[in-house]
């Protein structure tokens, strides 16, 4: 029997994290976290990180492995998913991989550009801008220095402040647009996979989001971000459940304000997941479980 990969993909909060164990313990296997934030060990709160208990029943991957200081892209996902895969392939014959990070399941699965290294002093100076100038400076200077690329990404994408940033990166340290480097072909990958999608009624997603912000203040993540303020300029940082706290700790917002700030933002991030996972027709949609 070829190998497997199946790959659990849908927007946050839809309980892919359960199901997916559910899935690893059937399968008798170990699970790759496709996550581009719970990577991250110092954040915990509000990356909706698994639970203590949760990473107990599976072993997990790629969750808590890399510093918000460390450079973590599509590429260094694909070279760590894709050696992770093989060993537990050879070892169970199945894997499970679960995220909702599109860009980095589509690394996995079909590998990702050759784009050249960029200085990352270019990097560096561009997420200061963000941080003093906004989105609306990062969306005005890709207008500008790279039309090609704003003309063809949609409504999500113009809002993603990690996609512009990088596109804005690669234009400035190689005087070309990023789409110059995405024309190459899919990748062979030695195994089968298998994409389930979950989904739920929109309205039930949604209040569930807003519950799941709640608790995650309840749990402690005003503190969590107070301490991470010093490095509030790094692009780990620059993240729904983060960003939504600056104008309080500057005495310009109530803490309702932040919080109902976090919640409309993690529905506009789910809605944007979902406009990914739909146009990929491999996807197996599934009826989530309450």
């Amino acid at each position: 029997m070829t190998p497997t990969v199946y790959i659990v993909v849908g927007p946050t909060a839809v309980g892919k994290t359960k199901y997916a164990i559910q899935l690893a313990k059937k399968l008798k296997t170990e699970i790759i976290s496709a996550d581009a934030r719970q990577c991250y060990q110092e954040l915990n709160i509000g990356v909706a990180r698994p639970s203590m208990e949760e990473l107990a029943q599976v072993k997990h991957h790629f969750i808590a492995s890399h510093s918000i200081n460390d450079t973590v892209n599509a590429g260094v996902f694909e070279q760590y998913a894709l050696e992770k895969a093989d060993q537990l392939l050879n070892q169970f014959g199945a894997a499970v991989m679960v995220g909702g990070t599109g860009l980095y399941i589509k690394a996995f699965e079909e590998g990702m550009d050759q784009i050249p290294a960029i200085d990352p002093a270019i990097r560096s100076q561009i997420q200061q801008d963000i941080a003093l100038k906004g989105i609306d400076w990062l969306q005005a200077q890709l207008q500008t220095m790279d039309p090609e690329y704003w003309a063809q990404a949609d409504q999500g994408e113009q809002q993603n402040t990690q996609r512009l940033s990088r596109a804005l990166e690669v234009v400035i340290g190689t005087g070309q647009s990023i789409l110059r480097f995405q024309q190459q072909s899919k990748k062979h990958r030695p195994f089968n996979v298998q994409k389930i999608g979950l989904e739920m009624p929109r309205e039930q997603l949604y209040d569930r989001i807003n519950q799941r912000v709640v608790e995650m203040v309840q749990m402690g993540l005003e503190q969590e971000v107070s301490a991470l303020r010093p490095q509030f300029h790094l692009n780990a940082l620059q993240t729904v459940g983060y960003q939504e706290w600056l104008p309080y700790f500057e005495g310009q917002q109530s803490k309702d304000a932040v919080i109902q700030a976090i919640q409309q933002n993690t529905r506009h991030f789910a809605k944007r997941q979902m406009t990914w996972f739909k146009k990929d027709a491999e996807i197996n949609w599934h009826q989530a479980s309450s």
